[in-house]
């Protein structure tokens, strides 16, 4: 499978509330965020909580148009090979490619232009940190793995098979996480 951008299209909200979940004063109005691909459903997201600009990266540029068109004029389409320079005073860069993923290369980005308060989101959860994640870590940055955007996927699926909404704890997210 070719990716295709930065960040997640899960047809809903569930990549916010991993954001929330994890990091409850992460709000879309803090800044800007690298995105693209399969992000439509996320980035009207963060639209509709009042992001100011998302930008979006894709490797292919027709695409991104795409997106951008969907979402409305918030999003602002950047070429793949401008990504880096894209991170320029975002609060949130989340990479949606399968680059990084287990038996995949790592994404390609100098991250020396994302700003140190930036945080940094993967939604690969195998393996836990991902290249990108690591060397986010490294400079300072506050990471995210996407195994809290399984587990915010699975809560509605679970309710609907045993009428039950699951909270996600502590000990449910190190279960998880001990099963990869």
């Amino acid at each position: 499978m070719r990716s295709r951008g930065l960040l997640s299209n899960s047809g809903s909200d569930d990549a916010l509330d991993l954001l929330h979940d994890r990091f409850p004063r992460v709000s879309p109005e803090d800044g800007s965020l690298g995105a693209g691909g399969a992000a439509r459903a996320v980035m009207a997201s963060l639209a509709a909580q009042g992001a100011k600009e998302i930008r979006v990266a894709n490797r292919t540029l027709d695409k991104a148009k795409e997106i951008a068109d969907a979402v409305g004029p918030v999003v602002k389409v950047v070429p793949w090979d401008q990504r880096a320079d894209a991170l320029d005073g975002a609060a949130l860069l989340a990479n949606a490619t399968s680059l990084g993923m287990a038996g995949k290369p790592p994404l390609e980005i100098s991250l020396d232009r994302l700003p140190k308060g930036a945080l940094v989101g993967d939604l690969i959860y195998i393996p836990p940190e991902t290249p990108l994640l690591a060397a986010a870590r490294m400079r300072g940055n506050i990471t995210v793995n996407g195994l809290g955007l399984l587990l915010n996927q699975a809560r509605p699926a679970f309710n609907a098979w045993f009428g039950v909404m699951p909270e996600i704890t502590p000990a449910l997210r190190q279960a998880l996480a001990a099963t990869f």
